[in-house]
């Protein structure tokens, strides 16, 4: 039989200590919906537990429960509390607005997954019984269907937590326990901003966890949030459930202590192992570049004696999969032998992105409408390999990017294609953000839909930019994007102090000294300053001829002329740069295009 004893409580249900199989757990039970086993184990058979939910009430939608929170919500924020009872009352409920729900016993959990998860919550890892609403055919984990309004869990004491519909916004808000990304349906604390899923927020929490690849002790769960330092990542995080040892006075944060043992890291060409510290000295760490405190853990190359990383650094969704390698062959550089060309005669090749020949030749004439159908920029001066048949253009240096290629914003291999030139173009780079018509460095995994245009993936760690006297590395946050800075052309980049002796934009005629820019492109012989944007526009990397949907308008862009440029049909201006057309109308910039849309 089971021991239970009774730890926290709130109106909406209760959290007992129960002892299973000799280990205790804190387990969540409301008193109508999910009682306290007392005889009945877990591993009681199906007919006992579809009688026992037979018996229960009817539950409501869980989608209806989050539209009235919306509607009832006065500005309609980002987080609604939810105030309905997930009952189906026939006596009190508007049949019209609220559907009921079918149960779904002891269904398979990986169908479940492939099918998409819960349609509410939209999580994937959960439990054994789930609702299906024959209204709107959506299915939801039961802990979804049952949430009570309020519920108060050990891994947060100091306050209940607030059922509410989450209203998904620029803002990406991860779950405390698992670490996810939270879709719609959440609880919450508005004082401490900790946000959990109504699956994870009721699973049972061990409260001895034993992980001898970890620690030698067991670890015990500490439930008051304090000031203790976890000795796994380094980092004081006091909202974050944390597991102590009462033997050696280890503290690791649960998370952190089923990190893998050995990893692959994009800003690394080795795999690293875990260490839990570090030899004396002073370290910096391979992605942040801040210093590593030796006594905490992280993560080393055996094979390069100074490269370490932050535990949290290591792991990072850029940086790292999570995938554990310990006991995986390490295989051989994945760029070897993928070259994006074969060499047919001396100065011939055929590129696998394209079907003729292509012919090495120096660049002497500029022509506005010649550019590189990879990286989409204007042919100058140069080498270049063309196409006698099509008038295919390559950039040398472009020719020459490798089919297969491990960039440091993303941890898996990402593989070089091109734009359909037929279809409209939806590509935007991740890591400049702009649209691209050219060719694209992609990872193959369809959940990742990382991509990356052919100039940000040339970029590599540390970059020697002449504007500043440091070495210059990718940005860790996500929110701070990465800039592009490529080819050199006639004009010559100034910065600084410099920008300071030149008057105007010989584009916009703007004072560059009243403008929020320091670097600008100055032209020796004509002695003649551009801003960089003035210079090549709000979208230069799309191509002449392809085509563009946003907000269901279609977009054309347009061949520039040598003669003349037409004047904007929006904002009047000449078209110095890209011409789009929208119904027969020409536009200067895809925003003008938009204007009125």
């Amino acid at each position: 039989k089971d021991k239970t004893e009774r730890v926290s409580m709130d109106v909406a249900g209760e959290f007992h200590r129960i002892e299973k199989d000799g280990k205790l757990y804190f387990e969540y039970h409301h008193s109508k919906y999910h009682p306290i086993p007392q005889i009945q184990s877990l591993s009681s058979s199906n007919e006992t537990i579809i009688n026992n939910h037979t018996s229960q009430s009817l539950f409501v939608c869980p989608v209806t429960r989050c539209r009235v929170a919306l509607n009832e919500s006065p500005d309609r924020s980002t987080f609604s509390p939810i105030f309905s009872s997930p009952e189906y009352l026939f006596s009190t409920i508007d049949h019209d607005l609220y559907h009921s729900l079918l149960p779904l016993f002891w269904c398979n959990n990986k169908d479940f997954e492939i099918d998409g998860g819960c349609d509410i919550c939209k999580g994937l890892n959960s439990g054994t019984d789930y609702y299906l609403c024959d209204y709107c055919n959506g299915k939801y984990h039961r802990e979804c269907v049952q949430s009570p309004l309020k519920i108060k869990s050990p891994y947060h004491l100091q306050h209940s937590l607030q059922l509410c519909f989450y209203c998904p916004s620029a803002r990406i808000i991860e779950c405390l326990v698992c670490g996810r990304t939270i879709s719609r349906l959440l609880y919450y604390c508005d004082i401490c901003r900790v946000f959990m899923h109504s699956v994870c927020v009721m699973k049972p929490i061990p409260f001895v966890i034993d992980l001898p690849k970890r620690h030698d002790h067991p670890l015990t769960f500490f439930p008051r949030q304090t000031s203790l330092t976890c000795n796994v990542c380094g980092l004081l995080r006091k909202m974050y459930p944390t597991y102590i040892c009462v033997t050696c006075n280890f503290v690791a944060h649960k998370d952190c202590m089923y990190f893998p043992r050995i990893i692959q890291i994009s800003r690394h060409r080795h795999r690293i192992s875990y260490k839990s510290s570090l030899p004396s000295g002073e370290w910096l760490c391979g992605v942040c570049r801040q210093n590593i405190e030796i006594d905490y853990g992280a993560y080393s190359c055996d094979k390069c004696c100074d490269y370490v990383v932050h535990s949290i650094c290591a792991l990072g969704k850029d940086v790292c999969d999570g995938e554990d390698l310990e006991g995986v062959p390490e295989e051989d550089d994945i760029t070897l032998g993928v070259e994006s060309f074969d060499v047919i005669s001396e100065g011939v090749i055929l590129h696998f992105l394209h079907d003729h020949h292509l012919y090495l030749q120096a660049s002497i004439l500029y022509d506005e409408n010649k550019f590189c159908q990879a990286c989409v920029l204007p042919i100058f001066e140069g080498n270049i390999y063309s196409c006698i048949e099509c008038g295919f253009i390559l950039h040398e240096t472009c020719a020459q990017s490798r089919r297969k290629l491990q960039h440091a914003l993303h941890p898996h291999p990402l593989t070089l294609r091109h734009v359909n030139p037929y279809e409209y173009v939806g590509f935007t780079c991740d890591a400049c953000d702009r649209l691209c018509g050219g060719f694209i460095y992609g990872c193959h995994l369809k959940e990742c839909d990382f991509d990356l245009d052919i100039r940000c993936a040339s970029i590599s760690e540390p970059v020697d930019y002449q504007g500043h006297e440091h070495p210059l590395y990718l940005a860790l946050n996500s929110e701070e994007q990465p800039i592009c800075h490529y080819d050199k052309h006639f004009l010559r980049v100034l910065w600084e102090e410099e920008i300071c002796d030149k008057s105007w934009c010989e584009v916009c005629e703007d004072d560059l000294r009243n403008t929020n820019t320091n670097v600008i492109y100055w032209c020796d012989e004509c002695c003649i300053t551009v801003h960089v944007e003035c210079l090549f526009g709000d979208d230069p990397y799309l191509k002449h001829g392809q085509f563009l949907k946003e907000n269901g308008i279609k977009l054309q862009i347009l061949w520039k002329s040598n003669i003349s440029r037409p004047s904007c049909n929006y904002c009047k201006n000449r078209c110095q740069h890209k011409m789009f057309m929208r119904d027969d109308i020409v536009a200067c910039s895809k925003r003008c295009a938009l204007s009125n849309s």
